[in-house]
């Protein structure tokens, strides 16, 4: 940082002048015995602030007065001379890209390889500028090209690659190390792919460099790409034959598929998709990239993923993640709010509900979730997608798993405070209703639920253990039967009982299969069970 402007007074009228560039003024300080090497506070002098200011006149007049009065060996320790900052002369020329300055300090046997305290050096300033001049010229006279410079090593082509100078890469690609590794094993194509510097991805492909190189975390230039969305390098790099199925982390069998659906990068993921093996998918000791986009809120790529056939399922990933399924992972995040669009996006392709995952549908008096579910899911019987009589929006329909149905009925007899909210739902949807018919519901379910419950079958006929239940409860006053259930049930009851049996449950309430029965249109509601007054 220059403080010259804060202390005017600690530069001298020599180094002032060549600041300026006034070569006469220098040669008549010089000619009146003023010294070329005093230093103001930051260490610099004369030929400093000349070579800064790019002022060959006034570098030429100090190199010639320093020659004349000293000795060879003096002159080049003034050529070299250094600021508080480890600068040289050379170096600040080169950092400002004064390619004559640059030339004639060469000449004078300027240290083209000195270091300055940061590490730098003449030819790592030159690169940094962008000064593809300077580079030809210090890289001709026999700079060190593969020194590693800040703290975190890199070299003058990582620099170059960096900045996107892409004329330089082409200079320095025909003499540097295309593998020179920093502190944490990056080589120059991994920092090229990493910034979206693709003109200078294709020079170092085409140079000959590895395009499946891994930094010391495993990650690959492919990844790296993919996690920060510069399609251009993916396709490049793809076109160019990295391998997308290296795994890229020592935790887990991360791929570059799993950043791309991490970060959210659509036309990414859509090209990895195509070339990474689907072992991924369901594999076991893997991770599905769906984890990822649900993690990430990226609706989108789960979207992608999913139209693509990944599973929505996956695989349980609670050794790995502590997660056992995609969908576990989304409704972990509706807690006292509605579900996510991942939620919906994979109840629609079919994904399995377990115990914990029904606890998110029933446990509340809040029925959104539910609603999507059976929106989406036969609830029991026969594969009733391709009976008769079904609506055309019944064909995306999946028939819950055996074991789906059962983890269902165990939440929800562990829920019974909720059923107002669930009981109506479920047996609307075509729930037998004798699946419900427990002690623990008749136990426990508040007198307007099991009153609900009772429509549904044939009271009279229920088991004596049940009964006694419902007896000693109207004994206690815990459960009032509404007056038709403490008769014999009537018999148009009973026939729209015998034509659920019949039709099936699933098909009765959620197809248009009764609109076809020869029965008069007013008595559909009537079979459908639309009649009964829900639970408050």
């Amino acid at each position: 940082m220059d403080f010259s402007e804060c202390y005017q007074d600690s530069v001298s009228s020599i180094a002032a002048a060549a600041r300026s560039g006034c070569r006469k003024q220098v040669r008549r300080l010089i000619r009146s015995g003023f010294s070329a090497d005093c230093r103001d506070n930051r260490g610099w002098n004369a030929l400093h602030e000349a070579a800064a200011a790019g002022s060959k006149g006034c570098v030429q007049e100090l190199l010639s007065a320093v020659s004349a009065a000293r000795s060879r060996r003096d002159c080049t320790a003034y050529v070299n001379s250094l600021t508080h900052e480890g600068e040289s002369a050379c170096f600040l020329a080169a950092k400002r890209g004064h390619l004559a300055v640059v030339r004639l300090l060469l000449r004078a046997r300027a240290n083209i390889n000195q270091l300055t305290n940061d590490l730098s050096c003449p030819l790592y300033a030159a690169v940094d500028g962008g000064f593809e001049e300077i580079v030809e010229l210090l890289v001709r006279k026999g700079a060190e090209i593969n020194g590693t410079h800040t703290a975190s090593c890199w070299t003058c082509l990582h620099q170059a690659v960096y900045k996107g100078h892409t004329l330089i890469v082409r200079i320095l690609v025909n003499v540097c190390n295309l593998e020179a590794l920093d502190d944490h094993k990056i080589s120059p194509l991994f920092v090229a792919a990493q910034y979206g510097q693709r003109e200078c991805l294709e020079i170092l492909i085409n140079a000959g460099a590895n395009v499946n190189v891994q930094a010391a975390d495993l990650a690959t230039a492919l990844l790296i790409a993919s996690q920060e969305g510069h399609q251009a390098c993916v396709d490049l790099l793809l076109d160019s034959s990295a391998d997308p199925n290296i795994a890229c982390s020592r935790d887990w069998f991360q791929l570059a598929i799993h950043a791309a659906a991490q970060f959210g990068h659509l036309g990414v993921l859509r090209r990895l998709i195509a070339v990474t093996d689907r072992g991924c998918d369901r594999g076991t000791d893997m991770v599905s990239p769906l984890y990822l986009a649900v993690n990430s809120h990226q609706h989108q790529c789960v979207e992608v993923l999913l139209r693509e056939s990944y599973s929505p399922d996956a695989q349980d990933c609670s050794g790995i993640l502590g997660l056992s399924s995609p969908l576990s992972l989304a409704l972990s995040f509706t807690s006292h709010k509605p579900y996510s669009e991942s939620v919906r996006l994979l109840v629609a392709a079919g994904a399995q509900f377990n115990k914990d995952d029904w606890i998110y549908a029933l446990a509340t008096d809040q029925t959104d979730l539910l609603q999507l579910v059976l929106e989406h899911r036969w609830l029991s019987g026969p594969d009733t997608s391709t009976s008769h009589g079904c609506s055309p929006s019944s064909h995306a329909r999946a028939r819950l798993e055996p074991q789906e149905l059962q983890d269902l009925l165990h939440v929800a007899l562990g829920q019974i405070d909720f059923a107002p909210s669930w009981l109506p739902l479920l047996l609307r949807a075509g729930l037998e209703p004798s699946l419900l018919l427990g002690p623990q519901m008749f136990e426990q379910a508040g007198s307007e639920v099991l009153n609900y419950l009772l429509e549904f079958v044939n009271w009279p006929t229920l088991p004596p253990t049940l009964r006694n239940i419902l007896a000693r409860r109207q004994e206690e006053g815990t459960w009032e039967p509404r007056p038709h259930l403490e008769s014999i049930s009537c018999l148009a009851h009973i026939c729209r009982l015998q034509v659920r049996a019949m039709l099936g449950s699933d098909a009765l309430m959620r197809t248009d299969i009764i609109q076809e029965l020869p029965l008069p249109r007013i008595l559909h509601p009537f079979l459908q069970f639309r009649d009964i007054r829900e639970p408050g």
